[in-house]
Formats: C-alpha cells, structure tokens, sequence
C-alpha cells in the first residue's frame, strides 16, 4: 500500500482468466479530516466504482472513458474500491455500452454484484468477490479479431497506427471506426492517443521529459501531455500534492 499524508492506495492485479478484460483492482482511501483535491486523467479504461464516506451514503457508479482532465475530491474519511476494466470488457462481461459515458459516469443498483458497504471494509476480500462474479459472466465465442485488437494496442502502448492495426487484425478501418464509435463513442485513433498518453506517464514520473512513444517531436509530445493533463510534462512530473493520483500510484523503477 502506497500512501501520502492525506491519501492511501492500493492497486491489485486481476487472475488470469480475467486477463483480457480487466487491468487492476484499485483502493483509495481518504481517511484524514481534509477533503483532497485531485485530477483525473485520460488513462483508456472504464471503472466500477463502490464508495462510502461520511458525507455520502454507500454507493455503485459506472465511470466511462475519460478523454480530458477533470478537478475531482476525494471528501474526508472516504474509502473507494474499484475494478478498472479493458474495453473488451464491454461487450463480453458486463453486456453494456458506454457511449453515453464519455468523460461522465452513472449510479449502479444498490447491491449490485452483491457488493455491500461492508465489502469496503477488506481490499483483498473485495477482489475475490468482485472477481468470482466476473469470472461468472463472460460470455462464451469472443470475437478473435477483436482480441487481438485490443492486445496489439495495449502491447504497443497506443503507437501503432491505425491502418497497421488493421491489417495486423484483418479487419477494415473502416468497421474498426465504427465499433468504436458505436460501442465506445471515440475513433480507434483517439483510443490509441489516450493509451499512449497513459503509458508516457511512467517515463514522465521517471523524469523522462521527453517523447519515447513515437510522438512526432518534443513539441507534440508536450502538446499532447498538456492537452490530455492540462499542464506540461515538468509540471506533471512534480505533481504538487499527489493531486495526479494515477502518477502516484504508478511504481517508482
């Protein structure tokens, strides 16, 4: 557990047979008096959030794709449990679409999944939980095309363009396009940009102020960090009071 003055936090790896569908189960947990201030970060995936506080009853809420920053609190004496999901996930495992959901969110049924207020009380036993329902939904017949989309993207951190994407996969632009309009309510390419985005934060926490993605030139690739974060790359990287918490709570190397 990483933790900070103010703010505690917890990522867990999801078992294999999750594999393609979920990245990580998170905690964050505010159990100081002060509210903190934080902003969230464009970073390609959707979250199931179950939270409880003092100031808000226990609650479920679906959070889409992000595609900009946005200033967000996490209230005094407040503990989150999360699962943080692939896009696969989508359509194999929670049936849904998150269209409507681009950079917003939606309150889930109380009990869903069978998670209560009392599942806040233990991360590990949380995970089990949430992961033995999961491993109870997904569906049968996956679309191997779409797999192996998905896995091409997250092992080329978002760099491989979308025409090679394409043709690695065998399946038209075109129809990509529209599957993930349709299904996620952004292009392939602007999917890839966010992913790229996520994973130059672990060199921008490093102090590698400096493209390593296949960014055009220093200039775009400052252009892009200030766009997806709202401040350049130097400033990201001091990260003044944890207030990026995805950076913090990346693994120091």
């Amino acid at each position: 557990m990483q933790e900070t003055n103010d703010m505690e936090w917890e990522t867990i790896k999801p078992p294999q047979p999750l594999n393609d569908f979920v990245e990580s189960f998170w905690m964050i947990s505010n159990p100081s008096s002060k509210d903190h201030q934080i902003v969230l970060l464009p970073d390609g995936r959707f979250d199931i959030i179950f939270s409880l506080s003092n100031k808000v009853l226990f609650q479920a809420i679906l959070r889409g794709l992000d595609t900009q920053p946005e200033k967000a609190t996490v209230p005094s004496n407040t503990i989150l449990f999360a699962v943080s999901f692939k896009l696969l996930a989508i359509e194999y495992l929670l049936d849904d679409k998150v269209v409507s959901l681009l950079n917003d969110g939606t309150p889930l049924p109380l009990g869903f999944w069978g998670i209560t207020d009392s599942n806040l009380n233990d991360f590990q036993l949380f995970c089990q939980k949430a992961a033995t329902k999961m491993l109870s939904l997904i569906k049968p017949n996956i679309d191997q095309r779409k797999q192996r989309l998905f896995n091409l993207i997250y092992t080329s951190h978002g760099t491989l363009p979308v025409k090679e994407l394409a043709e690695k996969v065998g399946w038209s632009s075109r129809q990509i396009n529209r599957y993930f309009n349709q299904q996620f309510g952004l292009s392939l390419k602007a999917y890839c940009n966010i992913f790229r985005f996520r994973s130059s934060l672990q060199h921008i926490k490093e102090g590698k102020l400096f493209p390593e993605l296949n960014f055009t030139d220093q200039t775009h690739f400052i252009k892009e960090i200030k766009r997806m974060s709202g401040v350049t790359p130097k400033e990201l990287s001091k990260n003044k009071n944890d207030r990026f918490i995805l950076l913090s709570a990346l693994p120091t190397k």
